[in-house]
C-alpha cells in the first residue's frame, strides 16, 4: 500500500494520511523523512492523525475511542501500539567499549538475553535521547531510541574501535495491559518463552514468523513489545496479535493512550521532559549515572553537579489541565518560577496530571503554585489554578504493576463502568 502525505494542522504539527491506488502513484519525496509504519494499515479505519518521531509516522490521534476510554483499555484490559522508536544495531567485537563509552550505565552488566534502560549526554552533561537496550549477543545490540539523533554521536565515538552502527531497518510495537501476556500466550506458535521476566528479551514464532519480543513498554504497566525486522511478513505478524487479541478486548490505539498513564507513572519524554539544558540531576535520573564504570561523554562535567537537587516533580491540578510551558507561577511573589513539561487528564485520579520542573531547586513535593490551565469549556481561554507539587511515580511507586506483582485492577467512575 502508498500513502499520500498532507498538513492538516500545521499548528499542531499532525498529519493526515490518505491511502491511494498503487497504480499512477508518483515516489514521495517525503518519504525518507516521513517514513510509514509497516503496519500503519491498521490505523486507517480510524481516521488517524499522524505525527513525526524519528523521521518515522506515529499515531497521534484514532477517532474510535477517546483519551479516557484508551486510558482505561491499557490499565484494565489490552492495547496495541505502533511506535516511532527507532532501534540502531551496534555490532562487532567492540560494540559493548563504545556503548560504554555512549551510556552513563555500565553495560557490561547486561547479560545476553536481557534489556536496559539508558541514556547518552552531551560533553557539558546535556541530556541528548534515552531508550532501552536490547543485548542480543555478546557482540550484538539494538537500542531503541527515543525522538533524537544518536546515529551520528555512535559514529562519532566509534573512532579506533572495531565496530558497526547499523539501521536495521527495524519497527518497534508495543502490548501493553494487564491482559497482554495473555495475549502472548495465545498468538506465539508454541509455548511460553522459558524466561520472560521483567526486561527479558526472547526469540519467538509468531504467524509462522521468527521476531525478538521484549518485556518492555511505555505504559508502566504489564506489557511487551515486538521488534519487526524487514525478513520477515510482518503484515502476518501483526494481523495475527490484532486479531486474537480483540478476543480479549484489545484496540488499537494512538499517543493518547500514554499521556496521562506514563506522566503519572514518572516516565519522562525525550525532548519535552529532559533535553540537552537539563542533566539527569535535574530531571531525577542521577541514580543512573555510574561514575565507577569508567570514562563516558559528560562524565566530567555530570561529576561536578552531581549533588544538584532534582528540579523536576509531578504536579496535579484538581479541576484543570495544565497548559505547557513557562505556567508556573509563585503564589507569593506572582513570578513565573517554571516549565510545564507534560500535561494530561487522568481518569483514574480524576484530576489534571503534569511533569513540571522548576527553575531552582526551593520548590518540592506538596508546594502549591499557580498554574495557567485550559479551561474545560473553552480551550481558548485560560484560568489561574492551584498545582500541588508531588512525588514521581504518582501511582505504583515501586513500580510492581510492569513487574507482575501488582494486579489489582483499577475501577473506572461509574459513568465509565
Amino acid at each position: 500500500m502508498t500513502f499520500d502525505t498532507a498538513v492538516s494542522v500545521p499548528s499542531s504539527l499532525r498529519f493526515v494520511v490518505h491511502p491511494l491506488p498503487a497504480a499512477g502513484v508518483r515516489p514521495n519525496e517525503l518519504a525518507r523523512t516521513m517514513i510509514p509504519h509497516p503496519l500503519m494499515y491498521q490505523e486507517l479505519a480510524h481516521n488517524p492523525e499522524y505525527t513525526l518521531y524519528n523521521g518515522r509516522l506515529t499515531p497521534a490521534f484514532l477517532d474510535h475511542a477517546t483519551a479516557d476510554e484508551m486510558y482505561w483499555k491499557v490499565r484494565r484490559e489490552v492495547i496495541l501500539r505502533h511506535t516511532g522508536e527507532l532501534p540502531l544495531e551496534i555490532v562487532g567485537p567492540d560494540a559493548e567499549a563504545l556503548l560504554q563509552r555512549v551510556f552513563t550505565r555500565d553495560v557490561s552488566t547486561v547479560r545476553v538475553g536481557r534489556c536496559s534502560y539508558q541514556f547518552a549526554c552531551y560533553h557539558d552533561g546535556g541530556m541528548i535521547t534515552d531508550g532501552v537496550l536490547v543485548r542480543l549477543a555478546a557482540d550484538r545490540f539494538w537500542f531503541g531510541q527515543a525522538d533524537g539523533d544518536l546515529y551520528s554521536w555512535f559514529r562519532a565515538h566509534a573512532l579506533d574501535l572495531d565496530v558497526q552502527v547499523l539501521n536495521p531497518d527495524v519497527w518497534i510495537s508495543q502490548v501493553q495491559g494487564p491482559r497482554s501476556l495473555e495475549v502472548l500466550e495465545a498468538v506465539i506458535d508454541g509455548p511460553m518463552p522459558e524466561r520472560f521476566n521483567y526486561f527479558d528479551m526472547a526469540e519467538v514464532s509468531i504467524a509462522g514468523q521468527s521476531i525478538i519480543i521484549t518485556r518492555t513498554g511505555f505504559s508502566n504497566e504489564l506489557g511487551w513489545e515486538f521488534y519487526l525486522a524487514p525478513d520477515i511478513d510482518a503484515a502476518a505478524v501483526g494481523d495475527r496479535i490484532l486479531s486474537v487479541g480483540e478476543e480479549f478486548g484489545m484496540i488499537i490505539t494512538s499517543a493518547d493512550v500514554f499521556r496521562a498513564r506514563r506522566i503519572e507513572a514518572g516516565l519522562l519524554n525525550a525532548g519535552s521532559d529532559f533535553d540537552m539544558t537539563t542533566t539527569p540531576f535535574d530531571v531525577g535520573l542521577g541514580g543512573m549515572v555510574d561514575f565507577d564504570k569508567g570514562d563516558f561523554s559528560g562524565r566530567t562535567a555530570l561529576h561536578a553537579v552531581s549533588d544538584t537537587p532534582c528540579r523536576t516533580w509531578g504536579m496535579r491540578v484538581a479541576d484543570g489541565v495544565a497548559h505547557l510551558g513557562r505556567v508556573l507561577v509563585s503564589r507569593s511573589t506572582g513570578d513565573i518560577i517554571g516549565r510545564v513539561c507534560s500535561s494530561g487528564w487522568s481518569p483514574f485520579q480524576s484530576s489534571g496530571v503534569a511533569i513540571v520542573r522548576f527553575d531552582s531547586t526551593d520548590y518540592g513535593p506538596d508546594d502549591i503554585v499557580g498554574v495557567a490551565c485550559i479551561d474545560t469549556t473553552d480551550t481558548t481561554d485560560t484560568t489561574d489554578h492551584d498545582g500541588v507539587i508531588c512525588t514521581l511515580p504518582m501511582i505504583d511507586p515501586d513500580r510492581l504493576i510492569p513487574r507482575g506483582k501488582l494486579v489489582d485492577i483499577p475501577q473506572p467512575p461509574l459513568t465509565l463502568a
